[in-house]
Order: structure tokens, then C-alpha cells, then sequence
């Protein structure tokens, strides 16, 4: 595992994958330190879609970008829905959702680019942020998975658009799975088990029985479909950090519900190939 968390010299923290070059890729999982915004979206709230002030998001967008050497009029981020839609950004979507939410990338779950200067983001509040680096032909992606998104494959289906798009290769893709809900907290129900069955029908080690309860492992099912279009498993580093378990550190909203209280904040993962 070759996850940690660095302090910048804007006090934010940075969460990043010491496999990931730095002499071209710029990336980082925020955590929720740092930010302007009000509780209950305390205080590094990335999202404009929660409820929080738009003004605070956006001082928070731009200090978190400018952290990595990025601008907010640079981003490029959508809607997400819990699908499995791969957008590949372009120069002409320079700041899609960048600055609102309405303007954002529609109903889209993943991004690929190899335009330099395009920063990819995407947020999350248990969700797994997967990333991804073509050291090969300099192309870069990230992906929003749920439990949709996991058991939908959109891991495997982002690489592959990559292959499709930039010829990626999985021999000289890296993949890092960040901060997520662990398969410690997340607690399923019987339509997802029948999913995870259905799509992964070799893995019943992907679910978990527990004191009568069923949970899920997202991360283990994140790395068996990348490895399933044959990415090698040295090539995927999980970070293995439960965004409930550290809801101090990260957004959640699985522990959000559990005390009670119905809004969060997220926090992002953002990527993008330094100009």
C-alpha cells in the first residue's frame, strides 16, 4: 500500500499514491480539513449539489485546485447518478460543473482525458474514487463507484474506454482505489447481494456475514474486475482507509445516518496532466 495523507503549505491534506508519477500527473483525495464551510458541511465541502453555500464550495474548489498547481476555471467534473457512463473531456469542456452544477458533465460517472491542464473531479461521501495512470501514452481517468458503479464494473469499463481511446495498455496502467466505506461498515441488503452474485458469481468472498448482518467489500470488487481485463495486481493500490471508520478525516454519509443527521459534505478526488 503506498497510500498516505501530506500536509500542504495551505493546510489542507492531501490524500496520495506514491505510485503515481509526479513529474507529470498531478492528483490528491481531499479529506474534509481546511475548507470554509459551515457545519454541517465542515469544512472543506467540494460538492455544490448538498445544500451547502455555493460561494463557500466554490472558495474551497479553488483553494483545493490551486493546492495542486490547478485552477477552478480548469475543472472538469459531472453529474454523477450511479451509472456507469464514461466521458472522455476535451479542450471545449475546459470548466464543465466547474463553477455550477447545472453546467456540469450530464449524467456521468467516469472521465478520461489526455488534454494537458484539464483537471478531473469527481466527489464522494463512501463512494469509491477510483483513479487511473497511462505512464505510457500520458492519459489520465477517474471513476465514481457506488455500489452501482462496483457491481456495474465501471472500474473495468473505465480502463477499457482508456484502451479504446488512448491505448491504454494494462501492463502500463496504474490504478489507485482511495478512501472509501470498508467492508467493516457497509452494511448491505438482499437486492445488493443478489447483484454482487450475480455479477461476480466466483466471489461469494465478496460478501460478508457478520452478527447476523451482511456487508460488502467494494474494494476487493473494485480490484477482482480490474484484474479481470487484466491489469496486474501490483498495478492497483487500495488505500484501505474506511471513510466511516474516519468520518473525523473524511465525509460520510453512512455515518451521517447513523447519528441521525440527514446532510454531509464530500469530498473529491481530482486528476489531471500537469501543462
Amino acid at each position: 500500500m503506498s497510500y498516505l495523507l501530506r500536509r500542504t503549505e495551505e493546510n489542507l491534506f492531501h490524500g496520495k499514491f506514491s505510485t503515481f508519477p509526479e513529474d507529470w500527473v498531478a492528483h490528491a483525495i481531499s479529506t474534509r480539513i481546511g475548507g470554509v464551510s459551515q457545519s454541517p458541511y465542515d469544512s472543506l465541502n467540494l460538492a455544490l449539489h448538498v445544500g451547502d453555500d455555493s460561494e463557500k464550495v466554490l472558495a474551497n474548489r479553488k483553494k483545493f485546485a490551486q493546492s495542486l498547481g490547478f485552477q477552478l476555471e480548469d475543472i472538469v467534473t459531472p453529474n454523477q447518478v450511479h451509472g456507469d457512463k464514461i466521458f472522455r473531456a476535451e479542450e471545449i469542456h475546459r470548466g464543465r460543473g466547474s463553477q455550477s452544477y447545472a453546467d456540469s458533465i450530464s449524467e456521468t460517472d467516469a472521465l478520461i482525458t489526455n488534454v494537458k491542464n484539464l483537471p478531473l473531479m469527481l466527489c464522494f461521501a463512501d463512494c469509491v474514487p477510483i483513479m487511473f495512470v497511462d505512464v505510457e501514452n500520458f492519459a489520465v481517468g477517474i471513476a465514481h463507484g457506488g455500489w452501482k458503479g462496483t457491481l456495474n464494473k465501471i472500474a473495468a469499463k473505465t480502463f477499457l474506454a482508456m484502451k479504446n481511446n488512448f491505448g491504454t495498455t494494462a501492463e502500463k496502467c496504474l490504478v489507485g482505489i482511495g478512501p472509501s466505506i470498508g467492508a467493516c461498515c457497509y452494511e448491505v441488503g438482499a437486492n445488493v447481494v443478489e447483484t454482487c452474485k450475480k455479477n461476480f458469481p466466483n466471489h461469494d468472498e465478496l460478501i460478508i456475514n457478520r452478527d447476523g448482518k451482511i456487508f460488502l467489500d467494494l474494494w476487493a470488487a473494485n480490484k477482482i474486475q480490474l484484474m479481470e481485463v487484466g491489469l496486474p495486481e501490483k498495478n492497483i493500490d487500495v488505500a484501505g482507509e474506511c471513510t466511516c471508520c474516519n468520518s473525523n478525516w473524511y465525509f460520510s454519509y453512512r455515518d451521517t445516518r447513523k447519528n441521525n443527521f440527514s446532510d454531509t459534505g464530500r469530498i473529491a478526488a481530482l486528476i489531471g496532466i500537469k501543462d
